[in-house]
This record gives structure tokens, C-alpha cells and sequence, in this order.
């Protein structure tokens, strides 16, 4: 895996593999990754793709005769310290996540720094459980079954004149899972802030005019049959399209920067999955916007499987 982006750490290559009817997201020698697309069904966390994962009721840190302690993300904030990562982005730890910190700290550099100089009102807290409490939002400290039915993967909330966004590192604890939910997060994060690349439009509807199968998230995949007809909803339903696709692809490259990935955990039940030589598209033009940061390289290699 990379390490976090500082003078002092050996730099990896990450790569990605698309072959033409599969591809698997492996080590090679030498630090090298490749990711490799099967497809395979999964459950989805929220409304972009998650790898299909039971929920872990983990009870290596709960007490039989005390729940965890529940604080409002006001009260997290106050109590939680801020770190800044190399590429400048906001983060802080707080509770029992069992996660390393070095682990967290180089998912975080994985995002390129030229994404990550607009997430600056951005904070994101790792925190063992985020709840949904009817109309209010709550931490908890620890894991604790007694609150897992009401455990949600994120939630977003604005404290004075920042955005700060609660993972929950608990519900699933599976690295994959969490890091892309940080990324799905980031890459949404970034398109409210900027929009959408000409360049990257450009490129997805020409695909769209060349019926390239499937799409990313079922988000992107409802908007764009909206947005492919002649009613009055289209113009509007191709914007957001644009920006939904956008969103997807940023998640997938920086998803990739930072751990091996295979492109079959990205399926869902509900839509056909990107056809992969489109999304080898995608993610290259996503590089070509935001190169990867010293200690992270992306490539794609296309290869045909096996007979």
C-alpha cells in the first residue's frame, strides 16, 4: 500500500489493470498494484457503490453493563483535535476506531493534492459509530450492538463556518469499506465545490452517445436514462448526470491510489456495471486532471483474460 506522502516514506506504484471481460486488483513485486474488473453483486452503503459486507457486531470493545457514550458532533469537535494531512486536508480520530492512525493518515494522502486544495471548509472525523437519532445526529465512542440499528455509514454537518463530515469506522470494519466511503465523500465533496470538468463531460457523453454499457453508481445510472430522452427533465437530468459521473470517477482513482481493488466490489444489484473499457476512459482522464501525489502512481494496463 502507499504510504503517507512525506520525505521519509518509500514511495509505491499503483496501477490499474482493465481487462477486456475481467480484471483483479492484485500485488505484484515491487510494491506494484493492479486493478482488475469481474463483475459480482453487492449491497450498497449509501447511493454509490459499496462492497457487500456483513455488518461486523464486533464485541472485542464493548461492556456487558454500560453502553457507549453518545456526544453530538458539536460536542466531538470541541473535544476532538485536528490534524492536517501533507496534502492539506482536515482530519481528526476520535473514540475507539480500530483502524491504525498511519493507515488512516495514508488514505488521506492518497487524494490528490490539487482535489484536495478544495475540500479547505472540509473536516472529516473517523468516529467508531455515527447514529441517526430521528431529526439529530450522534457519536459514539465505542462500538456497541445495543446501537448499531441506528448506525449510518456518514452524515455531514455544518458547525460555525466549516463542513464536517462523521465516518462511521465500525459499521463495517473492513478497509476497503472505509476507504471508500472517505473517498465516495471526497469525490462528492469536491464536485459541489467546483463542478464538473469540460474535459471529463466531453469524454463520458461521447460515451454516452456510443451506448458504452452500464454506469458507476445508480445515481449516475437513473439520471442518464433521464437525461438520454426528449422529455422536459433532460437538459436538467444531464447536468446532474455529469456531475454524479464525475463524483464516481474521482472516488475509483483515488480509491485505487490507496489499496488494491477489485473492480467486481464496485457492482450493485440494481444497474449494470461500467463497461471497462469506458471506465479505463474515465479514470484516465481523471488522472490526466489530477495527477497522483509524490509516493502514488496510477497506470492502466488492458489485457485479455485467459482462455
Amino acid at each position: 500500500m502507499p504510504a503517507a506522502v512525506n520525505s521519509s516514506v518509500v514511495n509505491s506504484t499503483r496501477t490499474v489493470e482493465v481487462k477486456t471481460m475481467e480484471t483483479v486488483l492484485r500485488c505484484l513485486p515491487g510494491a506494484m498494484a493492479v486493478l482488475c474488473i469481474t463483475p459480482r453483486v453487492h449491497q450498497r452503503c449509501r447511493p454509490v457503490a459499496a462492497r457487500l459486507l456483513p455488518l461486523r457486531y464486533n464485541q472485542t470493545f464493548m461492556s456487558s453493563t454500560s453502553q457507549a457514550v453518545t456526544r453530538t458532533p458539536a460536542e466531538v469537535v470541541r473535544m476532538a483535535p485536528v490534524s492536517q494531512a501533507a496534502n492539506g486536508i482536515c482530519y481528526s480520530v476520535m473514540g475507539e476506531v480500530t483502524t491504525a492512525v498511519a493507515d488512516l493518515e495514508r488514505m488521506i494522502n492518497a487524494v490528490p493534492r490539487t482535489i484536495a486544495a478544495a475540500l479547505n471548509r472540509k473536516a472529516y472525523y473517523f468516529v467508531p459509530l455515527t447514529l441517526n437519532m430521528g431529526d439529530d445526529t450522534m457519536i459514539a465512542d465505542r462500538y456497541d450492538v445495543q446501537l448499531s440499528d441506528s448506525a449510518v455509514c456518514h452524515r455531514n454537518q455544518t458547525l460555525g463556518d466549516s463542513q464536517c463530515v462523521f465516518i462511521s469506522t465500525r459499521l463495517m470494519e473492513d478497509s476497503f469499506a472505509i476507504a471508500f466511503e472517505f473517498f465516495i465523500n471526497v469525490g462528492h465533496n469536491f464536485v459541489e465545490q467546483v463542478g464538473v470538468s469540460q474535459e471529463f463531460a466531453d469524454l463520458v457523453w461521447k460515451q454516452v452517445d456510443e451506448k458504452a454499457r452500464g454506469e458507476t453508481s445508480l445515481d449516475a445510472y437513473e439520471l442518464r436514462k433521464v437525461a438520454t430522452t426528449d422529455g422536459p427533465e433532460a437538459e436538467k437530468a444531464k447536468h446532474e448526470y455529469l456531475l454524479a459521473a464525475f463524483a464516481d470517477a474521482i472516488a475509483v482513482y483515488t480509491l485505487s491510489l490507496y489499496l488494491d481493488v477489485d473492480y467486481q466490489d464496485l457492482r450493485e444489484r440494481d444497474y449494470p456495471l461500467l463497461a471497462p473499457n469506458a471506465l479505463a476512459e474515465r479514470l484516465r482522464k481523471i488522472n490526466d486532471l489530477f495527477p497522483a501525489n509524490p509516493g502514488f502512481e496510477f497506470a492502466v494496463y488492458h489485457r485479455r483474460r485467459q482462455q
